[in-house]
């Protein structure tokens, strides 16, 4: 590992390959969004060095993360998932991607994408902090809760608030580098992400900030 000031959480070569280019990073790509959505719910009582090792054989049996095709999904299928160690064998998680995976659908279908609906959550633009060490990090947000208030409500599973907002920092919603990493860009994540924003909402069926279903 090079010696370059990074934020201290990467440990082995896959956490930093992972944290120097993915982490925070913002995500519109609905595909990856539901994989972050499934990955970060699988994680819950594991450190996230399992799940990235995992992560490859998760994409291979979870037909690389497209949503309509995991919510076909039956229960002989789930029964030869949990036979593979490859993955995370837990039922009610296995289980609960085939169940999110139609909720993600039922999303998409209101909104447009899933992208449209999550990133209404935080204005558009990623929260942008100022940590000076990993311990200023929360565990969870006012934006967090109420994600997973919104994403309880429409039937998804393993969606608390402290997992919701791991996937907000995954998926670049929150930017939690700390200041001294090199990783730190505030500026051009934020200019990118309203960019994007500026897009979306101008074809967008809703307001940009529906205070009526996010309570914040």
């Amino acid at each position: 590992m090079s010696d370059v000031a990074r934020c201290a959480w990467p440990r082995t070569e896959l956490d930093v390959r992972y944290h120097d280019t993915e982490w925070g990073v913002p995500v519109h790509d609905d595909r990856v969004l539901f994989e972050f959505l499934t990955l970060e719910g699988a994680q819950a009582g594991l450190s996230w060095s399992t799940i990235l090792k995992k992560r490859e054989r998760h994409r291979e049996l979870f037909e690389e993360f497209d949503a309509a095709r995991v919510a076909r999904f039956t229960s002989a299928r789930i029964e030869r998932l949990l036979g593979d160690a490859g993955i995370v064998r837990n039922r009610l998680k296995v289980e609960s991607t085939v169940r999110n995976a139609r909720a993600f659908l039922a999303v998409q279908d209101e909104f447009g994408s899933f992208d449209r609906y999550v990133w209404r959550f935080v204005d558009g633009r990623p929260l942008v902090n100022a940590r000076r060490s990993m311990q200023e990090i929360p565990a969870r947000t006012k934006e967090s809760d109420a994600l997973s208030r919104d994403l309880l409500r429409r039937d998804f599973k393993f969606v608390g608030s402290t997992i919701c907002y791991a996937f907000m920092q995954a998926c670049g919603l929150v930017n939690d580098h700390v200041v001294t990493c090199f990783r730190y860009a505030p500026s051009e994540d934020a200019s990118a992400a309203a960019a994007h924003w500026g897009r979306l909402s101008r074809g967008a069926r809703f307001a940009p900030r529906v205070w009526g279903r996010v309570a914040l």
